[in-house]
């Protein structure tokens, strides 16, 4: 009763433990990987940073605004009319508040905001690319798991044959029907195919834990949902990779990256230019003072209020500053600018190159791996119709296990291949739906 209720107790806690695990869908898993990433949060905090330096670019246009406040000593002496030495020592204040704005600068400010901004848009596509990358892994990582499943089910699956066959060629050998060497030959394929089984289950847990670590998880495993693979819809291959390419290029985060530095290298250009342009800035200012003899006692008009009032002055100015001679470093400002400018085009040309080779490459893999999966297909099909005629024959007793043996691992590597090759095709073709604009996932 002991042990009945052990076994009970055990299997109550392994349903509850089942409910429990969370069960992971490829949405969940691209959604929760891009959103915990560390360099995400850390583009997305550059970010920020950029978006403070649109607001200091637009306050560059305001005028500032300052007060001023200072107490000052004085200590010394002085002769009086009757020409004795007299203490000299005074306290004095000045209080002020200026302010000035640039009316003219070349317009540097003007191309200064414009850069700024170009430089959140930089950001935007910056975090795109790497969500992009993220989700890329991610699909890979998903299917791996999908394709080590159905792995582990063909060695699950020729297990449970080599079991039966053992089985069955035992009772033959007991009654004297086959020689002893019949069962130790069928003992040696179960003993390989448990083998392949334990592989299969090592490369199972090996892909859980990429994909628990691609998401950052404590666990070392993950429970992800089935899914159905399916690769008839083939139709992103009639677009050509010519097509592709042209898609890509219009949309493609790493394109876009490289098309907003050459627009904030050209701005760069000009702000530099701007040096060479006369400045225009207005000052305004209120500024008094006062002054009190130590040892004495103020009188009107000279208390606090009085000489604050009194002293009071009020300015406005208005600077040209003009450049004529500046050691060559506007120039060379200039130069550097213009040289950075060209040095960013050559940036996009060779992101374009980049990507329509990575484009091509993968057109072409995808057009291998369709031909692969086909005639994996194909190979599939004849081997089990072999497969199943060896068995009969070999029930039969008109071939031997070893020539029987051998069919089997002939479907059991015809399955293998099929599995891979669908894996393969199917990714590669999510890949060129990348490039293409597809999203991984239908909404």
């Amino acid at each position: 009763m002991k042990v009945l209720l052990s076994i009970i107790g055990l299997g109550v806690l392994s349903s509850l433990s089942a409910q429990d695990t969370k069960v992971w869908t490829l949405r969940e898993c691209v959604d929760y990987a891009i959103e915990n990433n560390i360099s995400v949060k850390q583009s997305e905090l550059d970010k920020k940073i950029s978006e403070e330096d649109v607001k200091i670019a637009k306050w560059n246009f305001a005028p500032d605004l300052n007060a001023s406040a200072s107490q000052n000593f004085n200590f010394g002496s002085s002769i009086g009319v009757s020409g004795a030495r007299i203490p000299a020592d005074f306290r004095s204040n000045n209080l002020g508040i200026n302010s000035s704005i640039n009316l003219f600068d070349g317009f540097a400010n003007l191309h200064t905001l414009s850069r700024a901004k170009i430089g959140l848009e930089v950001n935007d596509a910056a975090i795109l690319k790497m969500k992009n990358d993220i989700a890329l892994n991610v699909v890979n990582s998903y299917l791996q798991i999908l394709f080590a499943k159905e792995q582990l089910k063909v060695a699950e699956s020729q297990l449970t044959i080599s079991g039966l066959e053992v089985r069955r060629i035992k009772e033959l050998v007991e009654v004297g029907v086959l020689a002893q060497g019949e069962l130790l030959n069928v003992k040696s394929a179960l003993a390989n195919d448990n083998q392949k089984l334990i592989v299969a289950q090592n490369s199972l847990t090996i892909a859980e834990l990429r994909l628990s670590q691609l998401l950052q998880l404590e666990t070392m495993s993950i429970e992800i949902q089935d899914v159905n693979v399916d690769i008839q819809n083939q139709s992103i291959l009639g677009n050509g990779a010519e097509a592709i390419y042209n898609k890509a290029n219009e949309s493609f985060p790493e394109i876009k990256l490289a098309e907003l530095n050459i627009l904030s290298a050209e701005k760069g250009v000009k702000i530099a230019k701007a040096n060479f342009s006369p400045s225009l800035t207005a000052s305004f200012g209120l500024n008094t003072a006062y002054q009190h003899r130590q040892g004495s006692t103020d009188f009107t008009p000279f208390q606090f209020s009085d000489q604050i009032d009194d002293n009071l002055g009020k300015s406005i100015r208005f600077s040209l500053n003009i450049p004529i001679s500046n050691r060559y470093q506007f120039r060379s400002n200039v130069n550097k600018s213009k040289i950075n400018y060209q040095k960013i085009q050559y940036n996009l040309e060779s992101e374009q190159l980049r990507l329509r080779e990575t484009i091509q490459t993968a057109y072409t893999d995808a057009l291998a791996s369709s031909k692969s999966y086909d005639a994996a297909t194909t190979s599939l099909a004849a081997q089990q119709k072999a497969f199943d005629y060896s068995q009969e024959r070999f029930k039969a007793g008109a071939i031997n296990y070893f020539d029987f043996n051998q069919t089997k691992n002939n479907l059991v590597n015809a399955q293998s291949q099929l599995i891979q090759s669908k894996y393969d095709y199917m990714f590669k073709l999510k890949v060129l739906e990348f490039y293409f604009g597809v999203p991984f996932i239908a909404e």
